[in-house]
């Protein structure tokens, strides 16, 4: 059995094994180095990256874009949830339309985006509010669906009205969910920012990535390939954490369950 301390060991070791079979492949002579570069020299224009203040300025502009993005649809997605969770009527009758745009791939909605916001920018945040608007509403939905009634009914009994039940045991019974949501949000939040920036431009990493790749500068074009995923990893980690410590009776309670 692996214990909890040895899996980010283990994790470490196999990419560790990925990046000495790559480099061994190169070097080889199995992979062409004019086509995949080394790892050593993907690595090497890495770190070069990180200490190269315009690569910086491409990465602050897709972390805003992503952060204000995703704060604009918390503020959106939540209360909508709220509405739709509590009051079946209006459930009902958005239903429809909720599971007509849902499936809708983002990447799909670029060309109208930019038609609707001839700045980059704005197109960008528009598509990562409306990513991140279906797993923060759905989940907000879910999460009232799995409130306790009987908590609803005590408070009910003791004469709280509608809007006091859903702010005193609605909306933090449902918490977690809507931590989960935005865990999920903020995984694709980098993909939706970055395909943007590489079609219709503007500063960000995607714009970066596709100078770096039209100059034939293919170590760059991977090196700051590897910067986005750990920047999506450290985003990822950064919010599981703190949801694991803010809802950690939610989690041993889902625990004791399984």
């Amino acid at each position: 059995m692996i214990t909890r301390g040895r899996r980010p060991a283990l994790g470490v070791a196999g990419v560790a094994g990925v990046l000495v079979l790559t480099e061994i492949a190169g070097r080889a002579g199995l992979v062409d180095p004019g086509v995949l570069p080394y790892t050593s020299d993907v690595l090497a224009a890495a770190a070069g990256l990180a200490a190269d203040a315009g690569f910086h300025a491409q990465v602050l502009a897709t972390l805003g874009a992503c952060a204000a993005g995703l704060l604009i649809a918390i503020a959106l997605a939540v209360p909508a949830g709220l509405l739709l969770g509590t009051v079946p009527v209006v459930e009902r009758s958005a239903r429809p339309l909720v599971e007509f745009l849902r499936p809708i791939p983002s990447v799909s909605l670029i060309p109208l985006a930019m038609f609707l916001f001839p700045d980059s920018a704005d197109a960008k945040t528009s598509l990562i509010v409306y990513t991140c608007c279906w797993p923060l509403l759905v989940n907000t939905m879910y999460g009232l669906a799995d409130v306790d009634p009987q908590a609803k009914e005590t408070l009910r009994s003791f004469g709280f009205g509608p809007l006091a039940v859903v702010l005193r045991v609605s909306l933090p019974s449902a918490a977690p969910f809507v931590a989960t949501g935005v865990r999920i949000s903020v995984g694709v939040t980098l993909i939706v920012a970055v395909s943007v920036e590489l079609i219709a431009g503007g500063d960000g990493i995607g714009t970066f990535l596709l100078q770096a790749g039209t100059a034939n500068h293919v170590d760059r074009v991977l090196a700051g390939t590897l910067w986005a995923g750990l920047l999506g990893l450290a985003a990822n980690l950064l919010v599981t954490s703190a949801e694991r410590r803010l809802f950690r009776w939610h989690h041993a309670r889902a625990e004791v369950a399984a």
